[in-house]
């Protein structure tokens, strides 16, 4: 049984995805941060979860295994346009062995290595950056993301940080590909509800990407996600804005889904700082009671 005034975050990514430290890295990282559990949660893939795993039974710290992952949303808006964007879904304690999980897994990571070429192919049109120079950054088993692109060009002299980089590859720029081979965000759901898992939405309408203050808000979309077994949002995030937390915190309340707090920590070059939003005990153990995939290290 958790204690009441624990201290979990839920959302934390190392060199197997998009983060800086080693699987062992972080959970020593978040043993110094002051937290009782962590949960490492890298980019569509698995690989970090026994690094992490041992490293937590070693120190004597809490640990949970997930995956977030890479799906792609199609909603018809107000005025009956179709509209695509990416949906991050937090996935909890799946069964790693899952063929079909895995397989999507796999689908997703050949789908992002497509992505990076052709974000790399544009780059390269004004700048001096290959991909031999990326897929240096990705022999470590990282991701093929857009911080293996903004690393090879870090290390090139062409930028400093990759914040830069994301000032002019982001969705709309002339560098920039969607990630088109990823699952359909409700088949997402189902998937990982499948493989025993909890679906969480990350980062919901982070980053303005959601309605400012006062527009509606996109209930059916969420009501549909429901519908197909979300379990809850990460409704506590730098980046999701006040008003939108609150309009989570009074959805989940209304169908009795899950309410996480998370750092979304990636190591140095980000300012998220481990710890900074944290899970509840009582929530933590609403994700534990629902999953069958795998099991919680507490």
């Amino acid at each position: 049984m958790l204690s009441s005034t624990a201290k979990i975050d839920l959302h934390s990514h190392s060199t197997r995805s998009d983060g800086k430290g080693s699987p062992e890295q972080v959970v020593t990282e978040a043993v110094a941060a002051g937290l009782d559990v962590i949960a490492l949660t890298d980019h569509d893939t698995t690989s970090g979860w026994a690094e992490g795993s041992e490293t937590a039974k070693r120190l004597g710290i809490g640990f949970i295994a997930g995956i977030e992952v890479t799906t792609r949303a199609s909603v018809i808006n107000d005025e009956g346009e179709g509209q695509r964007f990416s949906v991050h879904m937090l996935a909890y304690l799946p069964d790693p062995k899952n063929v079909e999980l895995q397989s999507e897994l796999t689908d997703s990571s050949e789908s992002r290595r497509v992505r990076l070429k052709k974000i790399t192919e544009r780059l390269s049109e004004d700048y001096d950056i290959d991909w031999d120079a990326v897929e240096v950054e990705l022999a470590s088993g990282k991701t093929a993301g857009r911080p293996a692109v903004a690393d090879a060009m870090i290390k090139r002299g062409i930028i400093k940080a990759r914040e830069e980089f994301f000032e002019f590859v982001f969705p709309g720029s002339k560098y920039y590909e969607p990630n088109r081979g990823v699952p359909e965000t409700y088949e997402a759901i189902r998937l990982i509800r499948r493989a025993g898992g909890v679906p969480v939405i990350a980062h919901p309408m982070a980053r303005g990407n959601g309605p400012t203050p006062g527009q509606p808000m996109p209930v059916a979309h969420f009501e549909s996600m429901i519908e197909a077994g979300l379990g809850g949002f990460e409704a506590y995030h730098r980046d999701v804005p006040e008003h939108v937390t609150q309009w989570l915190e009074k959805m989940a309340f209304e169908h009795d889904l899950v309410l996480t707090g998370s750092s979304d920590y990636h190591g140095t070059g980000k300012p998220n700082r481990l710890g900074e939003r944290l899970t509840s005990a009582a929530n933590l153990e609403k994700i534990i009671s629902q999953a069958t995939g795998f099991a919680a290290q507490l």
